[in-house]
């Protein structure tokens, strides 16, 4: 495949009727599985890396390689290893990992589209190493995660091997304030929790004019994952009344977010020994 031709992809993270459904979705570096439960389903997982489960509004209680109680509206950074996750009530978890040991990236339900690797996005490398002993279960509230002064509304954590912003306001989006940009080297995921969403994208232009396209409008409802793949420029907007809840992902953790100052966790971890020497 050209890479210069690969466009972003919206998955959505539909379940079957009924409680205890799941349904996984990735990107080229990492996935995203969505868990739709009561009190009744225990959901299992494992994962080589550190894993992020994203609780948008209800509890939960996780057991296996560690155990505890998480509030709802809350991001929680678990050691690597494998897990049990009981919702407290009807509602909806989600599950992020870079190395899913129990049957990953191979199951996604967009797995074709990474038939054939994107040479332009970079390996996760060595993961990120903890700067200090670290509980195997660091759960944040939403609510706690410091916004930067100088980024709006974003709310960033890191894991050893990613980087996710949380971004939630009230009703629309302003019009006048989107942030159209683009990455290099990584491809961004933005999952759609709550609310509706439109993303903008533009292709640049190369030397080949046959693989020049117009710009896209694409709506995203609650529970979809656009993966937006390098150079394609990018800005999403709410519309709509409402909440908007909308997470960006990335893998590996974004070192520029961290040399700004806007990662809320970053005191956690050092860089690999491998980059520090």
């Amino acid at each position: 495949m050209n890479t210069e031709s690969r466009q972003a992809q919206l998955v959505q993270l539909e379940t079957g009727a009924g409680n205890g459904q799941r349904v996984l979705a990735r990107s080229q570096r990492f996935t995203v599985e969505r868990l739709v439960g009561d009190a009744s389903d225990i959901f299992e997982f494992a994962s080589g890396t550190e894993a992020i489960l994203l609780l948008p509004r209800v509890s939960a209680k996780i057991s296996g390689s560690a155990a505890a109680d998480l509030e709802g509206h809350s991001v929680t950074i678990l050691a690597r290893g494998s897990y049990s996750v009981q919702l407290g009530h009807a509602g909806e978890a989600y599950i992020l990992s870079t190395d899913r040991l129990d049957g990953g990236a191979s199951d996604a339900i967009n797995a074709s589209t990474y038939i054939e690797p994107d040479t332009r996005v970079q390996p996760i490398g060595e993961p990120f190493t903890p700067a200090r002993a670290l509980k195997p279960v660091r759960s944040y509230r939403v609510e706690d995660i410091t916004i930067p002064p100088d980024n709006g509304r974003l709310r960033f954590l890191q894991s050893e091997t990613m980087s996710l912003n949380w971004v939630e306001y009230e009703g629309e989006r302003g019009r006048d304030a989107l942030s159209p940009h683009s990455h290099k080297s990584f491809e961004q995921a933005s999952l759609a929790i709550e609310g509706e969403f439109i993303h903008h994208l533009r292709t640049p232009w190369g030397r080949n004019a046959n693989l020049w396209r117009e710009d896209e409008h694409v709506k995203a409802p609650a529970a979809s994952l656009i993966v937006i793949p390098p150079e394609i420029i990018h800005t999403t907007e709410g519309v709509g009344d409402g909440r908007h809840v909308l997470v960006d992902i990335f893998a590996p953790a974004r070192r520029d977010f961290i040399a700004k100052n806007w990662v809320f966790n970053a005191a956690d971890y050092a860089e690999p020994l491998a980059v520090r020497v």
